[in-house]
């Protein structure tokens, strides 16, 4: 029997969480003098009055989360959070359609990215750091967060950590989950403020350098500016500091563990990480070579535009320095190509990830083997070690639910009146947590003319793309309520 008072339990600890992260929001709104203080701190006082009435009444609730528990909490929390979060955006009127604000907010804490500002610079500060801050806690993980805090209440949370973890396998760096949770947010902090030094070095206002620290940590691609890193007052410095990190945003968080500890064997043994530094290395040469002949820009600008598109797509991180749909049309289709691709397992990037396309080409070449040598036992390994055959076949199950779902979602956004390349853009841009796609939902534009029931439904693709499809769909079988 699934145990309903511990789910809102931990719901309402998670909302006095969201509250105080509010909370810090209001305080900014305060600090810059703007007209969005008085929604930020009503919204604080919401989240923290319904966090501590949910534990109030369900105190004498059972300390046990099973698997059941912990996969309806993950679902959960990114709705509720989403649902209270979208509040202050409403309240100070900043975005008046409830729709589009939970969009834009459901956006932020699933690190997707898309929006539907037509005019960011007019939202105030309060408000624009809330947005971004949503994305930071959604990047490594509301629940990694909670399960760091969660057995100072008697609660364990290792089944959690095994449903929101990204990846095929979760990665601990400890055998405590709790110690994990620590590192993990331990390392990400620390990028973070490295990034924003940088970022502040190279010309950014403090503002505008913690806005983007947090986004490009999270792969999320919000910006403070309406043209993004494209902003003629961001320098190739910025462009280049904002490369590096997206790049280790993308990688396994416990590699950079490693390389901080300066194992640096460790990571390049890594074959998810070769592959990933290769997809990289090729399609940025690719790309560059074709604009600096085509397009005629200078080897520089051409090396650069294109390396920041590949690492923002490929980490699905979306921002942009350039309209990319402007470019060759082999080169649009290379990009789109991309957005399947995403960050390594343990990283804060979405879509199917490195690792399951490693390992799938890895089993289809090893079947032609097979089938030449029926009898043998040809296993399939990664990194020197033997892959379970398990593991195989729930990645072959993820990669066809995924294109399954792209498929579906595709013919449900074109009835909605869309051209295909629109349809397939937005599909998988907001499936695979990137933000800005093809079509009419480009870099250059956004998704405020997406229809309300559009909004709703790709919302519901950032969800399950943010938590790896299997997470969410096991709540729609019946097999899952059943005792």
């Amino acid at each position: 029997m699934i145990n309903k008072k511990i789910i809102f339990q931990v719901i309402g600890l998670l909302l006095i969480i969201e509250g105080f992260f509010l909370g810090i929001s209001s305080l900014v709104s305060l600090y810059y003098h703007g007209p969005d203080f008085y929604a930020l701190m009503i919204t604080t006082g919401i989240c923290v009055f319904t966090g501590i009435g949910l534990r109030l009444a369900t105190h004498n609730a059972e300390k046990n989360i099973n698997k059941r528990e912990g996969y309806i909490i993950v679902s959960l929390v990114w709705v509720v959070f989403s649902l209270f979060g979208a509040l202050p955006f409403i309240i100070s009127g900043a975005i008046p359609s409830y729709t589009d604000a939970f969009f834009e907010t459901i956006s932020g804490f699933t690190t997707t990215g898309a929006s539907i500002l037509n005019d960011i610079e007019s939202i105030p500060k309060g408000l624009l750091f809330w947005r971004s801050l949503t994305q930071w806690l959604g990047g490594m993980g509301i629940i990694v967060l909670s399960i760091a805090i969660l057995p100072i209440f008697g609660i364990g949370g290792m089944q959690l950590f095994v449903a929101e973890v990204p990846g095929p396998t979760p990665d601990k760096l400890h055998p405590r989950v709790k110690e994990t949770a620590k590192r993990l947010w331990g390392i990400y902090v620390l990028f973070t403020l490295a990034e924003i030094i940088l970022l502040k070095i190279g010309g950014m206002s403090w503002f505008d350098a913690v806005n983007h620290s947090f986004t490009t940590m999270a792969t999320g691609g919000y910006s403070t500016k309406q043209a993004s890193i494209a902003d003629p007052s961001f320098s190739p410095f910025i462009h280049y500091v904002i490369i590096v990190f997206m790049f280790i945003a993308g990688t396994n968080f416990t590699l950079s563990y490693f390389a901080l500890h300066l194992k640096f064997r460790k990571v390049f043994k890594n074959e998810e990480f070769r592959y990933y530094l290769g997809f990289v290395i090729l399609f940025t040469v690719i790309i560059s070579l074709a604009l600096w002949h085509f397009n005629g820009s200078s080897p520089e600008k051409s090396f650069r535009d294109s390396l920041f598109q590949v690492v923002s797509i490929i980490t699905t991180t979306g921002f942009a320095t350039a309209d990319y749909l402007q470019w060759m049309p082999f080169v649009i289709v290379m990009l789109f190509a991309l957005m399947f691709f995403g960050g390594s397992a343990g990283s804060t990037g979405g879509s199917i990830k490195i690792v399951r396309i490693t390992l799938l080409l890895k089993n289809s070449y090893q079947e032609l083997k097979r089938i030449i040598h029926p009898n043998a036992v040809i296993p399939v390994r990664i990194s020197g070690k033997s892959v379970p055959t398990q593991i195989i076949s729930n990645i072959l199950a993820f990669v066809v639910f995924y294109m399954l779902i792209s498929i579906v979602s595709t013919i449900v956004i074109s009835s909605l009146g869309y051209d295909i390349e629109t349809s397939l853009g937005a599909v998988a841009a907001t499936l695979g947590n990137i933000g800005p796609g093809i079509g009419l939902v480009g870099p250059a534009q956004n998704y405020a003319h997406i229809p309300d029931f559009g909004k709703w439904f790709l919302s519901f693709l950032m969800l399950i793309g943010r938590l790896e499809l299997f997470t969410v769909l096991i709540l729609f079988s019946p097999a899952f309520w059943k005792k």
